[in-house]
């Protein structure tokens, strides 16, 4: 195996997690950033007040993508199986 290829499938491995985990952070990000502007305004300072919304929202992203995100990984492995099978035999 050339270094190179091995390079590739570390940066796509990267570039998969960060594709899956995006949507995700960057909605937990979104609320944080809404209630934290709540509590500013209101001078309300409770713990689970910026917890659960972020932990709501942050379920409600992973189940509507969940589809997505499997075939994206499914699609990866497949594409890893493939390279492994051609490097070995």
């Amino acid at each position: 195996m050339e270094p190179g290829m091995v390079i590739d499938i570390g940066r796509q491995a990267i570039w998969i997690t960060l594709l899956i985990s995006g949507p995700m952070l960057i909605a937990g990000l979104a609320v944080g950033l809404i209630v934290g502007v709540f509590q500013a305004v209101t001078q309300i300072h409770e713990m689970t007040l910026t917890f659960i919304p972020k932990i709501l929202v942050m379920v409600f992203v992973f189940l509507m993508l969940l589809p997505w995100m499997l075939i994206t990984l499914v699609d990866y492995m497949a594409q890893l199986f493939d390279i492994i099978g051609k490097v070995t035999g």
